[in-house]
């Protein structure tokens, strides 16, 4: 590190080290596409490339928010069921069920849980804590590819209507869906089915 003009400068080993990569080849990649992605200016020293450290790493959580799938919309300390914080993360609801028993690194812990009529339980997390754990690096699952396919929307729809009218008949509940949104029942009610047994 270097300080130029009283502002901190780091080389490209210095930065991938601050942003927890191994090695350097990310960074000499989003260098490489920088006319892209808005990628921060060099200043070279020698034969060495420095970065204003404060710059870079403003353009670098942004760029990383830009292309991971988070919805950052919302109150950041809303308590969110599964289905919630499966469509923050723009992953499928079936990992946050994976993740209770088998939780990737760095996943947080629950701020509070509701205990279900079937005796289960379901865990809530507010979106500050989805955003950290997005912002804090590779998502189980997400490493080197981008997700096939998001949160399927009617398993959403039918959660929240779930809980809407917890004590309503899943036939009916299928019912009220497929009036709302359109679509078959048969499709309405297999979504029902998967939302009860993520919740």
């Amino acid at each position: 590190m270097k300080t130029i003009d009283g502002r901190q400068y780091a080389t490209r080993a210095e930065l991938s080290a601050r942003a927890g990569y191994k090695g350097d080849a990310t960074l000499r990649a989003l260098w490489a596409e920088r006319e892209n992605n808005g990628h921060p200016p060099a200043r070279r020293i020698g034969r060495t490339l420095y970065w204003d450290v404060e710059v870079w790493e403003r353009w670098h959580v942004e760029n990383r928010r830009a292309g991971n799938g988070v919805d950052y919309s919302g109150n950041p300390d809303e308590e969110l069921p599964p289905a919630g914080q499966a469509k923050v993360l723009g992953i499928d609801v079936s990992a946050i069920s994976h993740y209770r028993d088998n939780p990737p690194p760095g996943w947080p812990d629950f701020v509070r849980e509701e205990e279900l009529e079937s005796g289960r339980t379901r865990e809530y997390r507010t979106r500050r804590q989805l955003w950290a754990y997005a912002d804090a690096g590779p998502r189980a699952g997400t490493a080197g590819r981008t997700p096939a396919k998001g949160p399927n929307p009617k398993v959403a729809l039918a959660a929240e209507a779930l809980a809407a009218e917890p004590d309503r008949k899943a036939g009916e509940t299928a019912a009220a869906l497929a009036e709302q949104h359109g679509g078959g029942l048969s499709t309405w009610k297999r979504a029902v089915t998967e939302a009860r047994k993520q919740g």
